[in-house]
Parts: structure tokens; sequence; C-alpha cells
């Protein structure tokens, strides 16, 4: 019973803990347009994710990981990433050049849609234990934060120096760079680890559609 009872449970138990911090994080960010920049993927994304778990239910380590995610935006947004406090303590710590939350934001950006990607392929294309799979993924990852440096690019254009604590460069002229390389460098990572554990939990996922059906 506790293994059939513990996934209907997480997700409203992740829901509630994302909902939390998403509050508190608003109250009295340090720039409310960087705020909202940086937390509009969990606005939009949770409703989303509400209204498709009966259709559309994910594997609990997806639950756990757009948790994840969700969590480092958050607190990206609420302080900016170039000012996250524990950033700055690694940043002394290591003698570090800069805050290196950014760094970890763009290697989550690579890390969790790179089982989100691979979910939705496994469920919805011939792709299930193809080669192509872990390839396709990674190159979607990768197109994903392609995409993400152009939505900052614009910002820039859009904002000009009041767009300066969502870009996040703190000075480095190969940030873009370096952020698509973070999320690549995420993206196999996440798939050399999960793999086989999401192929675990996709078949008992499976198996429990067919006996819904």
């Amino acid at each position: 019973m506790k293994a059939t009872t513990a996934p209907r449970i997480l997700p409203p138990v992740l829901l509630a803990a994302v909902l939390l911090a998403l509050a508190l994080s608003g109250l009295q960010p340090h720039d409310r347009a960087t705020w909202l920049m940086e937390t509009c993927w969990v606005i939009v994304g949770l409703p989303v994710l509400v209204v498709t778990r009966k259709r559309f239910p994910l594997s609990p380590l997806l639950c756990c990981l757009l948790a994840a995610h969700a969590l480092v935006l958050i607190v990206g947004g609420h302080y900016t990433y170039a000012e996250v406090p524990v950033g700055h303590w690694l940043q002394d710590a290591l003698d570090l050049s800069r805050n290196p939350y950014d760094r970890f934001g763009h290697l989550m950006q690579g890390f969790v849609p790179a089982i989100l990607v691979r979910e939705l392929l496994v469920r919805t294309s011939p792709l299930r234990g193809s080669a192509w799979l872990a390839p396709l993924t990674v190159c979607a990852c990768l197109a994903f934060s392609a995409f993400f440096e152009m939505i900052e690019w614009w910002a820039a254009l859009a904002g000009g120096h009041a767009a300066d604590a969502f870009l996040a460069t703190q000075g480095d002229q190969w940030d873009t760079q370096w952020d698509m390389a973070c999320a690549l460098l995420g993206a196999v990572v996440s798939l050399l680890l999960l793999s086989r554990l999401h192929d675990r939990q996709l078949a008992r996922l499976g198996t429990g559609e067919a006996r819904t059906a």
C-alpha cells in the first residue's frame, strides 16, 4: 500500500512546497522585475502540470527534479543570481572570481529538462529504446539553452542596464558560451546518472496506466 500511495502523495506535497517558496520569494525581492522574469517559468509551468496531471502523470523522478529546478529559479529570482548568499559563500570559500550560483542554475537548465524531454519522447514517440533517444534529448536541451540566451539578449535590448540583474553576466564576456556549456554538461550528466532509474519508473508508470485503462 505504501508503494502505491507514495507516488500519489508526492506531487501535491511538492506543489505545496514550491507554492510556499514562490510566495515567500515574492516578499520584498531584490528586484521585482528580475523576480518576475526568473520565476515566470514556475508561474506558467505549475498550472500546466496541474491541468495535465490526470491525463499525463509524470514519473516521481521528474516531479522531484522539476520541484528542485523551480526552487533554484525561485531563489535566483528573489536575490538575483549574482547576489544569492550561498553563492557568495562558495565564492569566498573557493576563491572564485564570481558568484557561481548562475553557473549552477544553467547546469540545472540542462540536468532537469533532459529528464523532461526524455520522458516526453519515451512516452509519445517511437524513440523508446532507440539509440537516438539520448542524442536527441541532449540536442533539445542545448537548443532550449540557446533559445534562453536569445531571451536574455532581447531583454538586454529592451531593458538596457535595467536588465543587468536578469542577465547576471558579472562582467564575463564569455557568459553566454559558459551558460550553454553548463546546460550541455548538465544534460549529459543527467542522462548518464538517471536513465536507468528513469526507465524503471517509466515501466511502472506504464503498467499503472495500462491497468487504469
